[in-house]
């Protein structure tokens, strides 16, 4: 059987060889999974800063399936985060909220649209899998019964990940170029075939 880590190193070699464009898709897939299970959590356990990045990650949605004109406001939403407080070298001293999962998948994905590299993804991928071990946390904190094993449950995630990108392979002709722009019709077709299903919790 195989166990989570070589899971993971499966994902990572399959991002290694597809095109940027795919990784981009996978990478908004993964990162608002994140962002829906942060939004549903009770108002006063949701982070602000996370909250304030939807509006990034829904523009790195609408550049990875095919409208270049999105470049523009991820490349700003990027240009604030790094002229804010929330980027910093302050270690410990310093505000903590682009640490939490969902805003840093949301800045690793927007990352991986802007500059097409491998280790934003992976790094996406990885939040994925850290999320899980932080969810099962915060279920034991609310003395949830029946919390799924570890290992079971980062298994199950990076399942999930290889899933989304096997439904990314069968449009990879489409998506090659999709940075560049796409037909309106096109982008339209894949926000229903890719978004929808990729940002499915179950």
């Amino acid at each position: 059987m195989e166990t989570w880590q070589d899971l993971s190193a499966l994902v990572k070699e399959r991002l290694e060889a597809v095109s940027s464009s795919e990784r981009g898709v996978f990478a908004a897939g993964v990162a608002e999974r994140l962002m829906s299970w942060h939004e549903a959590l009770p108002e006063d356990e949701q982070a602000d800063f996370t909250l304030s990045l939807r509006p990034l990650l829904n523009s790195v949605w609408e550049g990875a399936l095919g409208d270049s004109t999105a470049f523009t406001a991820i490349n700003r939403g990027v240009a604030d985060y790094m002229l804010s407080e929330y980027c910093h070298n302050d270690g410990q001293d310093g505000p903590d909220g682009a640490d939490e999962s969902a805003a840093a998948a949301t800045l690793h994905a927007a990352h991986a649209y802007l500059f097409g590299c491998t280790d934003f993804t992976v790094w996406v991928s990885d939040r994925g899998v850290e999320a899980v071990d932080q969810h099962l946390e915060y279920l034991a904190e609310q003395e949830e019964e029946d919390i799924p094993d570890l290992d079971e449950a980062l298994i199950a995630e990076l399942q999930r990940q290889l899933r989304d990108l096997d439904l990314i392979a069968e449009r990879s002709k489409e998506l090659r170029h999709a940075k560049f722009g796409l037909p309106i019709d096109t982008s339209i077709r894949l926000r229903v075939e890719l978004r929808t299903p990729l940002s499915s919790r179950d």
